[in-house]
């Protein structure tokens, strides 16, 4: 069933689990996060990255909207990491119920502005936003952000920004990073213990691909009710793809394209599993 984002996240903050939003591209990634959902009666949220709604126009936005509704759990459908009005309009206008208003490269009061302003658009079409204070490092489709110009959030920014912002929920910098980990993750979890200390609406954590069991459920103790996952499913359809290209091409495409959504399936249930929102479906 489609629902609110704002729904979701305040229902894991409530009850202290998270929820996996999966970054997704095409039918076989949504009916891999719906079969994930269903199979573990957990809540999900489908994500769209800017470029990908660029490609895939409102019929893709349609073809996620649906799969969501038809879902026997309730699962949303966000569009992340945006900081363009026009794309953000669009978005709101196709029917997502939430939306990642980007203006983390800018300076924090044109940030501020910019949230503001996009927070006032989406509450008066019934969506809610996502914000982020400070700068994650990494990359993750065509978006690359060096380590020099990360900024860990700071706690008192955030609480102010949040009190003038009007946001829903917000994406904290601790330590996490887009893409791939080189070596072990270090997060600061003295800072978003500051951070939630601060702010009480539902926190973000990008960047949840690779971390350690211990790492998750020390983030979700500390406030984080929502994880993005992008490059580990990714990776795994595209593992699929380059093996079945030298192994077996014969084979019809729609069973390779089942088994790829099978592939990536695997990975999101064990998300969901880890995020501890499994059999958390019917919480309210």
């Amino acid at each position: 069933m489609l629902i609110s984002t704002k729904e979701l996240l305040e229902t894991a903050q409530k009850y202290s689990y998270a929820i996996g939003a999966f970054n997704l591209y095409n039918l076989e990634g949504v009916k891999a996060v719906v079969n994930a959902a269903e199979a573990e009666n957990s809540p999900a949220i489908i994500q769209i990255l800017p470029n990908i709604l660029e490609y895939g126009g409102s019929p893709l936005v349609a073809l996620f909207l649906e799969a969501a509704d038809s879902a026997k759990v309730p699962i949303s459908v966000h569009l992340d990491h945006c900081g363009d009005r026009a794309i953000i309009e669009t978005a709101l206008e196709a029917g997502v119920q939430s939306v990642l208003a980007d203006g983390s490269k800018l300076p924090f009061k044109e940030n501020l502005a910019f949230t503001c302003e996009m927070t006032t658009l989406a509450h008066a079409k019934g969506a809610t936003v996502e914000a982020e204070v400070g700068r994650i490092s990494g990359t993750e489709d065509g978006m690359t952000v060096a380590e020099k110009e990360t900024k860990m959030t700071d706690p008192y920014q955030a609480k102010e920004f949040v009190v003038e912002s009007g946001v829903d929920f917000l994406a904290v910098t601790i330590g996490n990073v887009h893409g791939q980990y080189y070596g072990e993750p270090q997060l600061d979890f003295e800072r978003l213990s500051k951070i939630s200390q601060q702010i009480h609406i539902p926190l973000v954590l990008h960047g949840a691909s690779g971390l350690p069991a211990r790492m998750v459920q020390q983030s979700i103790e500390l406030g984080v009710c929502k994880f993005n996952v992008n490059t580990e499913v990714r990776q795994k359809y595209l593992q699929f793809w380059r093996e079945f290209g030298r192994t077996d091409s014969k084979s019809d495409l729609l069973d390779c394209q089942k088994a790829a959504t099978e592939a990536m399936q695997e990975v999101i249930a064990k998300k969901i599993r880890l995020f501890g929102s499994a059999g958390r479906a019917n919480a309210s």
